[in-house]
């Protein structure tokens, strides 16, 4: 754990932010390369980048904020509400939040939506791994306490308290690479256009909701006590995912363009 990564006088630049935004670019590099092959040109993916990175942000700061309100920000000053360079950022909230961005900007430029959506898909899972690096740098999103030779121990002075807990920033990290590298190959033998958002919600919902169950950060649970706040969201993700696939596969067959 290592928060700080660059310091100008009392400035501090974190990890987390650069870890986040070099899964931006990362994100957004892959995929303009990958839309070549469904007919789309690459300039259309970096110019919905920042609609994207937008929508993200605001979608993942306000659902972390209303999250976490009486904790973190009641009778705090209004700046500590966009002060995101230490972290306070909820993916499913950012995912939310982009996935509403895309929809406004392929409506107004007259894009095909599902194209787009299937082109994203696995950079959302690769930029992923790279935010949550960021969490491990950052010292959050940590894992219950155990005793296990791949535990990790966060300084003394960590809500941990030094004690080795589960590493589900490195789990996540692990499995959205693996999730990266199952679309790209999936997507050159994609069925119907949207199938690989789909699909992508589908399997980060059920890979989320098995790293969740190490999860040790979390001071509210649901279900009587089952379940995080991320696990019941996953179950909504799920249903997502599992509803895109059955409407777009009866839809019209896909018909691929030819490179732009």
């Amino acid at each position: 754990m290592h928060k700080i990564a660059f310091q100008f006088g009392s400035f501090n630049i974190y990890w987390y932010g650069v870890l986040v935004a070099i899964g931006i670019l990362v994100g957004l590099w892959t995929a303009s390369r990958r839309a070549l092959h469904d007919g789309i040109h690459g300039e259309t993916i970096v110019d919905l980048g920042p609609w994207l990175i937008l929508g993200a942000i605001v979608g993942a700061r306000g659902l972390y904020v209303i999250s976490y309100w009486p904790e973190n920000f009641a009778g705090q000053s209004l700046w500590e509400i966009f002060n995101i360079r230490r972290g306070g950022l909820v993916f499913y909230g950012g995912l939310i939040g982009a996935s509403l961005a895309c929809i406004l900007y392929v409506r107004f430029k007259k894009l095909p939506l599902w194209k787009i959506a299937d082109i994203l898909a696995p950079s959302i899972a690769l930029g992923h791994a790279f935010g949550r690096i960021g969490c491990l740098m950052n010292g959050c999103c940590y894992g219950r306490v155990c005793d296990l030779p791949w535990a990790i121990h966060f300084p003394k002075d960590h809500e941990t308290h030094g004690l080795g807990v589960h590493p589900t920033e490195i789990y996540e990290a692990l499995l959205d690479s693996c999730l990266y590298l199952f679309l790209v190959r999936l997507f050159r033998r994609k069925k119907f256009d949207g199938q690989i958002f789909a699909l992508y919600l589908l399997c980060y919902a059920v890979l989320r909701a098995f790293v969740e169950s190490f999860r040790g950060d979390y001071t509210t649970y649901y279900l009587n006590g089952h379940a995080t706040p991320a696990q019941v969201l996953s179950m909504f993700i799920f249903a997502a995912g599992a509803l895109l696939w059955w409407v777009l596969s009866g839809a019209k067959p896909k018909v691929r363009n030819s490179k732009s």
